[in-house]
């Protein structure tokens, strides 16, 4: 299965994946069923989770009826028990961009914000938009989510101005990167354009860097004031198993 799910994700643009899942996210989700794991964002729990990475597999990480990584799982978990974005009564604008399956149809339905959702290519954007050059107002939205993003874009210094600039006074981002805690400053190189060269050395065919305990402080140096939420210390190891989390990941939150 491993090697199946790794050529699938090597060999087909994500676009594409992401019209196939919809169609295969309920025969897996059935053939799956058990007791043994549960997605916190749909409450459903199977006997295994799927296997997930663009080079090393990792194991019981993809959730078969969401979708949803450990990355997503996490997310949820910290807006649902951490913050008002559900529950708020005043009525939030909200820009989400790549916005993820698993967050998508649930966002569109929530009454209690304005969802616009943007990216350049991905078949569930409402706005196509390059981060680097937005079409938005200054300070215009309330709450941004821009997970697993940065790490494909070259001018990352530019997309964080572009976030800072449309993002309220006092309002939220969320900006999710992979990364390599052992390292002290993110590492990159343009030269880098062989994609399994950049599979082997950032992670992914498509990532231009890998970032290091630096992100924090880079993102400081635009404005942000960053909180850097290690959720998965604040919940019991029980449930970090139960839900497939990544222990120690850190959730990047921040405030203009």
């Amino acid at each position: 299965m491993k090697k199946i799910f790794k050529f699938i994700l090597n060999t087909i643009p994500r676009p594409i994946l992401i019209r196939l899942s919809i169609v295969a996210r309920p025969v897996l989700a059935f053939l799956l069923k058990g007791n043994t794991f549960t997605d916190p964002i749909d409450g459903k729990s199977f006997r295994m989770f799927l296997p997930y990475g663009y080079g090393t597999q990792r194991n019981n990480v993809l959730s078969p009826s969401t979708l949803s990584l450990e990355r997503h799982r996490l997310l949820w978990l910290y807006l649902k028990n951490e913050t008002d974005f559900f529950t708020a009564t005043q009525k939030k604008k909200v820009l989400h961009f790549a916005p993820e399956q698993e967050f998508y149809k649930r966002f569109k339905k929530q009454s209690n914000i304005d969802y616009t959702t943007t990216d350049l290519f991905s078949p569930l954007a409402d706005v196509k938009a390059d981060i680097c050059n937005l079409p938005f107002e200054d300070n215009s939205y309330d709450v941004i989510f821009c997970n697993h993003v940065l790490e494909h874009i070259p001018d990352d210094t530019k997309a964080m101005q572009e976030l800072y600039r449309v993002l309220k006074p006092g309002g939220m981002g969320i900006f999710q990167i992979p990364q390599d805690v052992s390292r002290a400053t993110t590492f990159s190189d343009d030269s880098i354009t062989d994609p399994k060269e950049r599979a082997k050395i950032f992670g992914q065919y498509d990532h231009v860097r890998v970032y290091g305990r630096d992100y924090f402080d880079k993102l400081r140096s635009i404005g942000f004031k960053v909180t850097e939420e290690d959720y998965t210390n604040k919940i019991t190891p029980e449930l970090v198993e139960k839900y497939c989390l990544a222990k120690g990941e850190i959730i990047p939150v921040c405030y203009k």
